[in-house]
């Protein structure tokens, strides 16, 4: 990598050699309406023309996007042919659009919206025929609406090189092209794992989390027990939905806008995160006791889980039984938690803010209910508990910092609290099994080698003199990888951490939305660092705990001594653990690639 001379607007700045125009212009402080780049200097298929500027020597036009830098080169932003170019794009764009925008829930984060306000587009200068619509809400997990769709192809390129997976794609030609999975099908009639990576970088309202706030307010009108969880994730990201720089730890003002909005009781899904340590660790040290063939695969996160289901089946016997944490959460508050307080099993309604999209899919499957009875009733991700403050007319800046409530199930370990960052389960897991095979904590508390955003990390532990070699992987691309050494025999590893979302659970896919264009007060690196800045939330709350390790957690050790008996117990299993299904089954065609 070199440095060169660009020009812009015949003002000398020096830039790497390696950038395109787009990329040089944000350094040298010119921010370039765009709406097909996805990721910082990715751009799907430069299809938007809403980047166009007049280069010096070419005859037309160039999109901004897709035209790399060269040394003395003269780029013209403000040129009038440039401007009005932009401005005709966007405004095509919004001749095929369907400008519901005051009904949108993406109305204040639609960068169609923010781009036609910059380039001072007008809504109705071309009036005509739309592209035929096709909406999509049968997924729990997803929904898709082409009327709003640009065909930017972001989630295109999101679906395949952030999971590998492949499953949307331009339809049809001309006119009638549209975005979406092959042959214009469900979300819920094709291998999608839900992990809604695609809502993270669609630029309008086309594809969006399915709502569930209509299935709060009716657990409301109905005077049930509305008990809310909130994932270690949200605390890491709600804030941004309010202005907070990315980074900002929200844990307190979060749970005084829970207790604001009426729920009997708020409590921490990390109470749950430590059961599922204390589980989980003794399942894996139980595989080692009986020398059950390796690796061990953690289960935590729906969407991996989906994927394993869709297109590894031949691997669930690797996988952990245990639920993921909220469902455990749901299970321990429908049980232990009514028994102890008197209620009614039926009459209690589990809200779960998740960071996640496929845990709305996760709490419908059967596996995940006891006795008939679901264990979780609603999923909200960080976006609609974002959604659901603002309707309630709560002043975010106003709130002060409040507690969970601690009622039976109230404390967590800081062990808890990282699970929602990749390698975060492992680094918990591996300080309760320490302690189940020596009977000592595990010293240094924190495992280092756990720790970092690299899409695949290894590590190797001795204990009693036994190497165990574990690794983590995010994001499905990355686990394919460890996927294919165990399907082939060659696997090196004991036990294996996968995530879903690359970085884990703090960028998930119904996380806040980071798009550049309303971040201008953000570093200029923002896409590169804000998983970072999240994961680094988790972190300091860890090291802050009193108590960092699971099997520490007071409650917990309540929780057993009082009602499951010991760590894998008949009671613990009908509860916490659950069981997978071949998924491929129904997609015999089904492809790995």
């Amino acid at each position: 990598m070199g440095k060169i001379t660009v020009y812009f607007e015949n003002k000398p700045y020096v830039v790497d050699d390696d950038l395109t125009i787009l990329e040089a212009a944000k350094i040298c402080g010119y921010n370039i309406p765009n709406l097909c780049t996805w990721k910082k200097g990715r751009c799907s298929v430069a299809s938007c023309r809403v980047c166009l500027v007049k280069v010096e020597g070419e005859r037309r036009l160039v999109p901004s996007c897709a035209y790399p830098v060269r040394d003395g080169l003269k780029i013209f932003i403000s040129d009038p042919a440039a401007v009005i170019a932009r401005r005709t794009s966007v405004e095509l764009l919004l001749s095929n659009h369907s400008l519901s925008c005051q009904t949108c829930r993406k109305n204040g984060k639609c960068e169609l919206l923010e781009v036609s306000k910059r380039v001072g587009a007008e809504p109705d200068k071309y009036i005509g025929e739309k592209t035929p619509v096709t909406l999509d809400f049968l997924a729990p997990g997803l929904t898709r609406d082409t009327s709003k769709c640009i065909l930017c192809g972001r989630c295109i390129e999101a679906c395949k090189d952030t999971q590998g997976i492949g499953i949307l794609g331009f339809e049809k030609r001309g006119f009638n092209t549209f975005v979406g999975p092959s042959e214009n099908r469900s979300f819920s009639n094709v291998p999608c794992i839900q992990c809604g990576q695609c809502t993270l970088v669609c630029p309008t309202g086309a594809l969006m989390e399915h709502n569930e706030i209509d299935k709060l307010d009716q657990a409301f009108a109905e005077g049930k027990y509305v008990i809310v969880q909130t994932a270690p994730a949200v605390r890491a990201a709600i804030g941004e939905e309010f202005g907070e720089p990315i980074g900002t730890k929200s844990t307190g003002k979060m749970v005084a806008a829970l207790h604001r909005l009426g729920f009997y009781r708020v409590f921490d899904t990390n109470f749950a995160a430590d059961l599922t340590i204390t589980e989980e660790a003794n399942e894996f040290v139980h595989r080692v006791i009986t020398r059950t063939p390796g690796p061990m695969i953690t289960s935590c996160s729906p969407g991996w889980v989906n994927y394993l289901e869709f297109y590894y089946p031949e691997l669930i016997p690797h996988l952990s039984t245990c639920k993921s944490p909220h469902e455990m959460m749901g299970a321990i508050i429908k049980s232990y938690y009514a028994e102890k307080h008197g209620i009614d099993r039926s009459k209690i309604c589990v809200v779960s803010i998740m960071p996640c999209t496929a845990k709305k899919y996760e709490k419908e499957r059967p596996e995940n209910s006891v006795d008939g009875i679901k264990d979780v009733d609603v999923v909200l991700t960080t976006r609609e508990l974002g959604q659901l403050i603002r309707r309630s007319g709560i002043q975010w800046k106003k709130l002060p910092d409040e507690e969970f409530d601690n009622d039976l199930i109230g404390d967590y370990s800081g062990a808890g609290v990282i699970f929602g960052v990749t390698g975060g389960v492992m680094e918990a897991a591996i300080r309760t099994a320490y302690y189940i095979l020596t009977n000592h904590e595990l010293e240094p508390i924190e495992f280092a080698p756990c720790r970092g955003l690299e899409g695949i990390k290894e590590a190797e532990l001795t204990i009693l003199g036994n190497k165990y070699k574990v690794a983590m992987a995010s994001g499905m691309k990355n686990a394919k990888v460890l996927l294919e050494e165990i399907k082939k025999g060659e696997s090196k590893y004991d036990f294996i951490e996968i995530m879903g979302c690359p970085g884990g659970c703090v960028n998930g896919g119904g996380q806040p939305y980071v798009y550049p264009v309303f971040l201008e007060n953000e570093d200029d690196n923002i896409q590169d660092t804000y998983i970072q800045k999240r994961a680094k939330v988790l972190y300091d709350e860890d090291r802050g705990r009193k108590v960092r390790r699971s099997h520490q957690n007071p409650d917990i050790i309540t929780l057993y001594k009082e009602y499951l008996g010991e760590y894998g117990s008949p009671l613990a299993h009908k509860l916490l653990h659950t069981h997978y299904n071949n998924k491929r089954e129904k997609y015999p065609d089904l492809k790995e690639d």
